[in-house]
């Protein structure tokens, strides 16, 4: 279990335990990776964190542009494996979950317990100091140079 933030690991630590899911990641709108649990490697953290982030991204720009207003939860469950991403409002600022659940649980139950968690994560959050910086100013220049060095271009 490895979080930015101290006030993150319990939250995160239970959400785990209960649902059983195999590797979970909650990250800012953005990408940045606030806490994650399950990797082995920090550039799959890298890479889970920007392709969620772009895939929440994405389906909140479909909604829109069909007149759905909004959509919530994205499950994709395969053979071995299930998916489930989730954007999330906390105080300020709007994160996303991404967790990886297998055989041993179920969708349901990664929903009950990903609620749960974000109930958590709001009750012990502590309000953003004013002027605080979210993210680095470089953060769009890092960001695009990490891509780059990525998918090679």
């Amino acid at each position: 279990m490895r979080a930015l933030e101290p006030w993150v690991e319990d939250p995160l630590r239970t959400f785990v335990a209960e649902s059983q899911v195999r590797v979970a990641l909650l990250m800012t709108s953005a990408g940045q990776v606030v806490a994650q649990h399950g990797f082995t490697r920090s550039l799959d953290v890298m890479t889970a964190a920007a392709l969620g982030a772009g895939i929440v991204a994405s389906t909140r720009e479909l909604a829109r542009e069909t007149g759905a207003g909004t959509f919530g939860a994205i499950v994709h469950q395969g053979g071995k494996l299930g998916v489930f991403l989730a954007p999330f409002s906390m105080p300020d600022t709007q994160w996303i979950g991404l967790a990886v659940f297998g055989p041993d649980t179920s969708i349901g139950m990664v929903q009950l317990f990903f609620g749960r968690m974000v109930d958590d994560l709001v009750k012990t959050a502590p309000r953003t100091l004013p002027g605080r910086e979210v993210l680095p100013e470089t953060f769009e220049d890092d960001l695009n140079a990490s891509l780059r060095a990525l998918f090679g271009r």
